[in-house]
């Protein structure tokens, strides 16, 4: 188990730079995530958020309880801010109706579910960030599918009904199995040996998850790549800014402005690029800009938490010495 547990912490550790090998290897060698595809790209995002479900404790729902005000500021920001900036960065760009479609789901999804790492890493609030990430998904079902037909109605006609099903099947559903997994089994040793692994297996997934896209519609990306990525970057580094800029607002400490900049630009595109295939099929650009969206956020999601502790370096070697260091 000590193997499989450092290879899990290097995976998590590196998680962007693997998804962007597979995305990498997937688009030269596509035939090796052919299978990713349908409801094989169903059960491995459902995979993902059973994962996230297994780490929730009842505690993580008080944490909900005892923080509503906190809880609520950052859901209404992660499922204002970036819907919001989607559409405006869609129409600032001219963007297709299908990319428009697609950023769009990116924004109006929940966030992600590495958004509690990287706030582990640069020292944010991770009961807050649990909450937010919870909140998000469970509220996912409803909000993903009103949302996206609000602001993507004129582009194309929105299943919400269907979306609606297909959230609650691959998130609320798996993340209910897990919680209820951990809550009975939790105190078991091989549960926590299995623990262990699992976030080696998040990592897995949303690489194929990634990488299944990437082998699909890899070609497509390179006729428009360079207007994809400025649109998912200024989507992400808005979100990012505009979240953190929420947080100094409400006067939060310094750890909370981090964590709700990083759940607020840190979205699960994983799920919006299944939805994309799923329930846009005639629109293959939608997916694609899911997928560089997943690679990205997960890439600049690990910087953002480096830099923050890049400050924190700096700002700790510019204080003067504790009487405790100077004895």
């Amino acid at each position: 188990m000590k193997v499989l547990n450092a290879i899990s912490s290097f995976l998590v550790r590196e998680t962007p730079w693997f998804v962007l090998l597979a995305a990498v290897l997937a688009y030269f060698t596509p035939d090796l995530f052919s299978f990713v595809r349908g409801y094989t790209q169903i059960a491995i995002l459902g995979l993902i958020m059973l994962t996230m479900g297994m780490t929730l404790t009842v505690k993580d729902f008080k944490v909900l309880a005892s923080r509503p005000q906190d809880i609520l500021v950052g859901t209404v920001a992660q499922f204002t801010l970036m819907p919001l900036i989607a559409f405006t960065v869609s129409k600032a760009l001219n963007l297709s109706p299908e990319l428009t479609v697609g950023l769009i789901l990116v924004g109006c999804s929940p966030g992600g579910v590495s958004s509690n790492l990287m706030t582990f890493l640069c020292q944010g609030d991770l009961a807050f960030s649990v909450g937010m990430t919870t909140a998000s998904t469970l509220l996912s079902p409803i909000m993903t599918p009103l949302l996206m037909l609000f602001l993507a109605k004129e582009q194309v006609d929105v299943d919400a009904i269907g979306m609606f099903k297909s959230i609650l099947i691959v998130t609320v559903g798996p993340v209910t199995l897990g919680f209820l997994l951990n809550h009975f089994f939790g105190g078991k040793n091989v549960y926590k040996n299995l623990m262990g692994v699992m976030p080696a297996v998040a990592v897995i997934c949303l690489a194929f998850i990634v990488g299944g896209v990437s082998a699909k519609h890899g070609k497509a990306f390179l006729s428009s790549g360079w207007l994809i990525m400025l649109a998912v970057f200024l989507h992400n580094t808005l979100g990012y800014i505009t979240g953190y800029l929420v947080g100094v607002a409400m006067r939060f400490t310094k750890s909370k402005n981090r964590t709700i900049s990083i759940e607020v630009g840190m979205q699960n595109a994983g799920m919006a690029t299944v939805l994309a295939g799923k329930h846009f099929p005639a629109m293959p650009d939608a997916a694609v800009i899911c997928a560089v969206s997943c690679v990205w956020h997960s890439i600049t999601g690990a910087f953002l938490a480096a830099i923050f502790n890049w400050v924190d370096a700096i700002f700790k070697k510019d204080e003067p010495p504790t009487p405790e260091q100077q004895a």
